[in-house]
């Protein structure tokens, strides 16, 4: 059953902390999956929320805090001491805990690492700070089973009991040579259907995916979605057998990049939240659009203001400026947004810029006849049969227009490096209202010899 975090539970959470309950908490949570009551600690002060965490177990607790947001955490562990934070942090994959140890002060991390109790914790850990959080190195865990190539299945189980209790997911045995060199895997079916004294070598599958440290994030979750993984091995550049990386992992560098995505779509620069940032920060996250599709508007206003003497013969032509306008900008958003979507799968038998360009015209002639006819026809029933081929001929050349638009700018970008999601937003909705407004009364000029 979904939990639902009512205002209600939330006052009989708080009541039962200022009595300090601590039993009644403890059933009260024993109900709850950790990322509810993650949801209840956003919700209490920090007094509350470390009071509530202490009486948690300390497994929980330590998975308690890796759901909490990046922002959330750093503030709410300023109150917490280098040995609070250890007992958590000995808890944690090693993965999980460089993120968290990467948000503190460099003296608190240090401090972290020497309290650690689980030593070969501690290397994990000091071992994964070296990467970058934007590369393969900075995404993996330590922890997983590996066993050599020469052990036989008997060996290998044995491995596998002893290994296991460290490894919270086990997904995949990992077979190593003596020098640790990947050369392959063996999965939980195939070891437990064989023979006790086989040896591993001759069930081994030695066509496996993996990703080296130095690939970016984006590319080892577009390897694992391709090849439908749960988990990829990491290798250094000489093959050797380093970490795994994890769907769970995967499925977060996912929703963010969405997330980015969205944002720059909707003309936003930066990674911003609407609950946790300054009001100063989503100004200036939202500002620089706005002050383009301004200059854009401004440059519209420029143009109709151009054709004011053609305006001020035949009146009936401003009424026809807002369907011109939007019109190739939400042409343009839709097409710029297929285009995104297949620069994102990446594949290598995607259409050449001639083939969707091509493509493009053709279903950008059948809209615009269809919506130049319907527009055609509304200048019939408002009496104004002299507008039908302006306004029908200006919605045909401004959907060809924006398709080519939304087709070609993010095919550029993405040949750049930058983001092609930038060209979905407000960039082309400014740039087509510009060029639609200008294309329209150019065939009215030409056409009502104005």
């Amino acid at each position: 059953m979904t939990f639902e975090l009512t205002k209600e539970y939330l006052e009989h959470i708080q009541a039962t902390i200022e009595a300090h309950d601590d039993a009644t908490l403890r059933a009260e949570m024993e109900e709850l999956y950790p990322a509810d009551i993650s949801g209840i600690l956003y919700e209490l002060d920090t007094e509350s929320a470390k009071y509530l965490l202490a009486l948690l177990d300390r497994k929980l607790g330590a998975e308690i805090l890796t759901n909490l947001e990046e922002i959330d955490r750093k503030e709410f562990l300023q109150s917490f001491t280098s040995q609070e934070l250890t007992n958590y942090i000995d808890e944690m994959d090693s993965d999980d805990a460089v993120d968290i140890l990467n948000e503190q002060p460099i003296q608190t991390r240090e401090e972290v690492i020497a309290l650690l109790q689980d030593r070969e914790q501690a290397r994990f850990i000091v071992d994964l700070l070296h990467y970058d959080e934007d590369v393969a190195g900075g995404l993996m865990q330590k922890e997983l089973i590996k066993i050599n190539i020469n052990l036989t299945v008997n060996e290998c189980i044995e491995e596998i009991r002893q290994q296991a209790e460290n490894v919270e997911n086990v997904y995949v045995v990992y077979v190593v040579d003596n020098t640790d060199t990947l050369q392959g895997i063996v999965s939980l079916k195939r070891v437990v259907l064989a023979r006790t004294h086989t040896r591993i070598v001759d069930i081994l599958e030695k066509d496996v995916v993996f990703v080296e440290t130095y690939r970016p994030v984006q590319e080892v979750a577009e390897v694992m979605r391709r090849y439908d993984l749960d988990s990829v091995p990491v290798v250094n550049v000489q093959g050797r057998l380093l970490g795994r990386i994890t769907i769970d992992d995967v499925v977060d560098v996912i929703t963010e990049q969405a997330e980015l995505d969205i944002q720059a779509i909707a003309g936003i620069t930066g990674d911003v939240e609407e609950e946790d940032d300054t009001v100063w920060k989503l100004v200036g996250a939202r500002l620089p659009w706005l002050i383009a599709g301004a200059i854009g508007s401004l440059m519209a206003a420029t143009v109709i203001n151009t054709f004011s003497s053609q305006l001020s013969k035949i009146a009936a032509l401003a009424a026809f400026i807002p369907i011109v306008g939007s019109t190739g900008g939400n042409v343009g958003i839709q097409t710029s947004s297929l285009i995104v979507q297949s620069l994102a799968e990446k594949s290598g038998l995607s259409a050449t810029v001639g083939q969707r360009l091509a493509k493009m015209v053709l279903v950008a002639a059948i809209n615009g006849l269809i919506i130049g006819f319907l527009a055609g026809s509304y200048c019939l029933l408002i009496g104004e049969p002299r507008l039908v081929p302006v306004v029908a001929l200006a919605l045909l050349a401004v959907v060809l227009l924006a398709s080519f638009m939304g087709t070609v700018t993010p095919i550029i970008l993405n040949r750049f490096g930058i983001n092609p999601a930038v060209a979905s937003g407000p960039f082309i909705t400014t740039a087509n209202d510009l060029i639609g407004i200008g294309v329209y009364f150019m065939i009215a000029t030409l056409l009502l010899k104005l």
